[in-house]
């Protein structure tokens, strides 16, 4: 039984560090819970207030996890879950993004769910992303006894390029952001977005953040597909 328990602590102690070992890693992150409130508007839904929640749990140097919800006034609510690998370079970083999102639109009674897998790198000043996504999207109201199925797009291209003004770890930053995906939305490739970002660390454990996008109309093809803005503000806590 002793010498039982004795290699039970050999293996377990080591794993046991590792799991609790939660240095931030590049850019300085840690566990963090942030509240955020936005006004925004678009053509489809007009203006309209979402209030999000988001976690982020780095495991260990090499692994984090973050969720996300945001509950909207325009009755579109968003779950988030996300996992990143990350593998340090002698210049920067590697990461590995899985992303699965939930959108219920209840106003037009309808969902899709996304997964999405993407490789990216990042140094102090810019990070960049590529990858894929699939989407199904469901109508609350299909009768089981149709021939109606869920709708399917098989592949699309997930692109993300952020350009910082200082290093990801300095108490206060500016950001410009060129992608199709941002917290709770993937757009189809030919839809991208532009967002500016900042942050201010009011004290070593809060963090104001601001953040405004726009999603402009028609871009890169023929159809005039609506146009959008979003102005984001609130607080993070890092422990």
């Amino acid at each position: 039984m002793n010498k039982f328990l004795c290699t039970l602590c050999l293996v377990v102690c080591p794993l046991m560090c590792i799991w609790a070992d939660n240095s931030p890693g590049f850019g300085n992150r840690r566990y963090t819970v942030s509240g955020m409130a936005e006004y925004s508007y678009n053509t489809t839904w007009g203006h309209h207030a979402n209030f999000d929640i988001q976690g982020l749990m780095p495991v260990n140097p090499h692994f984090e996890m973050e969720a996300r919800a945001q509950f909207s006034t325009a009755n579109v609510h968003t779950g988030v879950l996300q996992l990143r690998p990350k593998f340090e370079l002698p210049v920067g970083e590697m990461f590995v993004e899985t992303d699965i999102c939930y959108k219920g639109v209840v106003r037009n009674r309808l969902s899709d769910i996304t997964a999405a897998l993407a490789v990216g790198y990042r140094m102090d000043y810019v990070s960049v992303t590529l990858g894929v996504f699939s989407r199904v999207l469901d109508n609350w109201d299909r009768s089981w006894y149709t021939n109606e199925t869920y709708v399917v797009e098989p592949f699309n291209l997930l692109y993300r390029l952020e350009v910082f003004c200082r290093p990801q770890d300095n108490p206060w930053n500016l950001s410009f952001m060129f992608s199709n995906a941002d917290d709770y939305q993937m757009e189809r490739m030919w839809q991208p977005l532009f967002s500016v970002g900042a942050w201010y660390d009011v004290t070593d454990n809060w963090r104001l953040n601001f953040a405004a996008q726009c999603k402009p109309t028609g871009m890169f093809h023929l159809d005039a597909t609506f146009y959008g803005a979003t102005f984001r503000t609130g607080f993070s806590y890092r422990f």
